[in-house]
């Protein structure tokens, strides 16, 4: 790790040399000795709340890590501000400078890096829907008059539209204001059917009062990259997140963070979410990139 803070300090010339008009990140964490970190509350296993401002998850303790190296090359350690953060604000609020280093559960896709700038992928989704197992639904074919629940903030019924098995059917949207929220719509019955994330999918079923009565089926609506966010033009923050990212991936410690929290019990039922890590991930973790979601088009 002592070559990635001498890296850093090269590639920034120097916090001391820094003359942007714009404060970046790591002087504003200097100058403050804390960082703001953007949690969310119901993103299992990603990012999610244990209650009393503790949070925990994959992307919680990957950006601890990045803290680490941030105290490292700031020469003094940094203490942590969590700042949970919904699907609606998480972008403005790191653009406005409230949140440092968002750690949640984004897509990079391309209309986003023109507001924030992403980290290397840490993770790939894949857009599906969870229903009832006893409702019989297998396919979005088959969502015709029936009520699609998704949070609000997110893209996954815009999505859900576009593709070629549900344009010619219609169906009723509603909308939860995060996403235990929106679960909880399919868990009552308000919805038929919840479209978002596997990964949120399956961490929000394994926390269920009784996860055998849900499943996750359909057709693969969209692959996404999952990364941390920082602000744009801050080339110091982003060469920092990338090396360190880059370092736990050669090292195999983001693959043990991985198996952690997608193939052991985690809190705060010591429930098991069972997502092995895929084949694109796999690849990512070999040839680490920051491609945003059109590069991942389903077919």
């Amino acid at each position: 790790m002592k070559t990635l803070v001498t890296a850093i300090a090269l590639a920034g010339a120097g916090l001391a040399g820094i003359a942007h008009a714009q404060v970046t990140t790591l002087k504003k964490v200097q100058d403050a000795g804390e960082i703001v970190m953007g949690v969310r509350e119901s993103s299992s296993p990603l990012s999610f709340t244990l209650g009393n401002n503790q949070f925990a998850g994959y992307h919680v303790d990957l950006c601890r890590a990045i803290i680490d190296q941030i105290s490292k090359t700031v020469g003094k350690p940094v203490n942590i501000k969590y700042t949970p953060v919904t699907s609606q604000n998480r972008i403005p609020l790191v653009q406005n400078g409230t949140v440092d280093l968002e750690c949640g559960s984004t897509t990079n896709n391309a209309a986003r890096q023109k507001d924030v700038a992403f980290g290397l992928t840490t993770y790939v989704t894949e857009v599906r829907t969870a229903v009832k197992a006893k409702s019989g639904i297998t396919s979005i074919s088959q969502l015709g008059n029936k009520t699609v629940a998704t949070t609000t903030g997110t893209t996954s019924v815009q999505t859900l539209r576009k593709h070629q098995r549900a344009q010619k059917i219609s169906f009723k949207d509603l909308f939860g204001k995060d996403h235990a929220d929106a679960f909880l719509l399919l868990e009552t019955g308000r919805a038929d059917a919840f479209v978002m994330d596997d990964n949120i999918l399956a961490g929000l079923i394994a926390n269920a009062k009784e996860p055998k009565d849900f499943r996750i089926v359909g057709e693969v609506l969209s692959v996404e990259p999952i990364a941390v966010m920082i602000r744009r033009d801050d080339p110091g923050m982003k060469r920092l997140v990338d090396l360190t990212i880059r370092n736990m991936m050669t090292s195999g410690e983001l693959a043990k963070l991985y198996a952690k929290w997608f193939t052991s019990p985690i809190p705060p039922k010591n429930a098991n979410v069972n997502l092995p890590m895929g084949a694109t991930l796999k690849g990512l973790f070999a040839n680490p990139n920051d491609n945003p979601m059109e590069s991942y088009a389903v077919k």
